[in-house]
């Protein structure tokens, strides 16, 4: 294996938290902002990319520099390794409510396709790269643009679902519609596209934007829930405006149209 094979052991329910127990010298490599909590002797690194074997040397680690630029991430990444002789943990935590999903690349031979902002961390040699859309309609409507995030090698990796995640199956031919925004990750082998929802009224009333995803089988799609996007259009919906009101403050019906919005906060 080129990958370092790691224990984990995920805590929580709403708010997930994985535990990763680390052998001397073994090391784990994650998104900036992810770290929670760490034993003594786990030794931290900044590094270009993602410390794998695709990056290394001069050249290697700018190219890995510059794959996390495409996908809108931070020039670096943090590894973390076990410097003493016993084994030491150390642990990540979720940005948002939802699930961590471990995924074993040996199990989907090599490749996971996930969403940009969808990886949590991974065993040190795992490579975190970027996947091109080969095809127009998927890169300007699919919600994720032209670029999507692989995860290549033989270890573990971490994504993170908003809310509840769904494992689907899909059997060979087996068609599965999603919210472009509710995909976590798919295998290799499924044939991902957008389709048109259709229809004037569904277009212009229906709420649920002009596309969906279209994942066809055969192979494994996860799904979430609650996107990131969709969660925090709520929060900004409900958020006070500018000058500090909030909806119905200093309107017309002020208190009134609160109660009859379902808040009965005056």
């Amino acid at each position: 294996m080129t990958a370092h094979e790691i224990d984990y052991h995920i805590y929580g329910e709403e708010m997930q938290y994985v535990e990763i127990e680390l052998d001397p010298q073994e090391g784990v490599v994650a998104e900036a902002g992810s770290f929670m909590m760490m034993d003594d002797g786990i030794k931290m690194e900044t590094i270009f990319g993602d410390g794998s074997q695709n990056d290394s040397g001069f050249l290697g680690k700018i190219l890995g520099a510059g794959k996390r630029i495409l996908t809108g991430e931070s020039l670096f990444m943090t590894a973390f390794y076990n410097v003493l002789s016993g084994k030491r943990k150390v642990s990540f935590a979720s940005p948002y409510p939802g699930k961590i999903i471990p995924i074993d690349l040996t199990e989907y031979r090599g490749k996971f396709i996930c969403q940009k902002d969808a990886f949590l961390c991974a065993a040190k040699g795992v490579s975190v790269g970027i996947e091109f859309s080969k095809r127009l309609g998927r890169g300007f409507f699919g919600g994720e643009g032209f670029i999507m995030q692989k995860l290549e090698g033989d270890g573990m990796a971490f994504v993170h679902a908003g809310g509840t995640m769904a494992r689907k199956v899909l059997q060979p031919g087996e068609v599965l519609r999603v919210d472009t925004g509710c995909i976590i990750g798919f295998t290799q082998d499924v044939d991902y596209d957008i389709e048109f929802i259709g229809g004037i009224k569904n277009t212009v009333f229906g709420g649920e934007g002009l596309f969906y995803a279209k994942l066809q089988g055969p192979g494994v799609v996860y799904v979430q829930s609650l996107p990131f996007s969709r969660l925090a259009s709520r929060v900004w919906a409900s958020a006070p405006q500018a000058g500090g009101k909030g909806r119905g403050e200093g309107s017309i019906l002020g208190g009134l149209g609160n109660l009859l919005d379902g808040d009965n906060r005056f």
